[in-house]
C-alpha cells in the first residue's frame, strides 16, 4: 500500500531511505510514496508482518509508476473499511489490511487477491465479536468481463486445492486437507469493489460474474461472494447493504451477513 503526497518528509539522515516517490501518468503534481527496498525489509521485520511474502515489485519504480491508479484505488477502498469500523466500534486496523497475500494453488500457480481484510465485529474490546475474513478484488474496468470473472474460477480452485506431500499418503490419523485450512478456520469471503465504469458497465460486470458463478456448482452457495460499486461504498459506508450476491445480483446485502455453510 502506499499513499500520496506533494511534498516530503524528512527522514533520518543516519538511515538509509526507506520510501521513495514517483510521479502519476495523470496531469498535475501529485506524487505516491513506495517502500524501496530497504523499507520492506523493515516492514517485514514487523511481528504483525510474520509469515506474509510482500510482492517482488513492490519496491521496483517503474511497476509502482504502472500499478500507481490501481494501487491508490486498493487504498481508498481500505479507508472506506477503516472507517466505517471506526463509525460503528467495530475493530480493523491499517495492519488488518493485507495486500497481495500469496496463496498457492499447485502448478506454480497462486491466487493473490488485492487484499486480504481481517474484521472483528463488536465493541473494540472484542468480547464475544465474530472475526470475520475477506479477499478483496477491486477491479478499475482495465481488464474485460470475461478476464473479471475468470478471477472466480481461481478461488474455486484454491478453495477445493490440496496440497500433496510427495512419497507421502494421507491417513486417517493425518487425513489430507485443503491448503487454506491451514491458515483459516473458514475460508475467507470474496468481495468485488467494481470502479472507473458507469451503472452500465457495473451491470454488465455483475453480469459477467454470475454468469461465472454459475459454471462453479457449489463455490458461490458455499463461499459468500459479492460485488458493489465502490461508489456505493464512500456514499453509505461497506456495512451497509449495497452488496450483491454473485449467483443472486437482485439482492442487496451486508457483507458481514453470515448465510453459507462452509464443509
Amino acid at each position: 500500500m502506499f499513499y500520496s503526497s506533494s511534498s516530503r518528509t524528512c527522514s533520518a539522515a543516519s538511515e538509509p531511505d526507506s520510501d521513495a516517490t514517483v510521479g502519476t501518468p495523470q496531469a498535475g503534481r501529485t506524487r505516491v510514496w513506495f517502500p524501496t527496498a530497504y523499507g520492506v525489509q523493515l516492514a517485514s521485520e514487523w511481528p504483525e508482518m510474520r509469515g506474509h511474502r510482500p510482492s517482488r515489485t513492490v519496491s521496483d519504480p517503474t511497476t509502482v509508476r504502472l500499478k500507481a491508479g490501481h494501487t491508490l484505488t486498493v487504498t481508498e477502498t481500505a479507508l472506506a473499511f477503516l472507517e466505517d469500523a471506526r463509525r460503528r466500534g467495530d475493530v480493523c486496523e491499517p495492519l488488518d489490511w493485507l495486500p497481495e497475500v500469496h496463496h498457492p494453488i499447485g502448478s506454480g500457480e497462486a491466487v493473490i487477491p488485492d487484499a486480504l481484510l481481517y474484521y472483528r465485529r463488536g465493541p473494540v474490546d472484542g468480547a464475544g465479536g465474530a472475526m470475520l475474513r475477506a479477499f478483496v478484488e477491486v477491479d478499475r474496468a482495465t481488464m474485460g468481463p470475461e478476464r473479471l470473472a475468470a478471477k472466480l474460477t481461481a478461488y474455486e480452485r484454491l478453495y477445493r486445492y490440496v496440497p500433496m506431500v510427495p512419497g507421502r499418503r494421507p491417513t486417517l490419523q493425518e487425513p489430507a486437507v485443503e491448503e487454506w485450512r491451514r491458515r483459516y478456520p473458514l475460508f475467507p469471503r470474496v468481495l468485488f469493489v467494481l470502479d472507473g465504469t458507469g451503472p452500465a458497465g457495473v451491470e454488465n460486470r455483475i453480469s459477467a460474474l454470475r454468469a461465472g458463478a454459475g459454471l462453479l456448482a457449489r463455490f458461490p452457495y458455499e463461499v459468500q461472494v459479492l460485488v458493489a460499486p465502490l461508489a456505493d461504498l464512500l456514499q453509505h459506508g461497506p456495512s451497509a447493504p449495497v452488496w450483491r450476491p454473485v449467483h443472486e445480483p437482485g439482492r442487496r446485502v451486508r457483507w458481514t451477513e453470515s448465510g453459507h455453510r462452509q464443509t
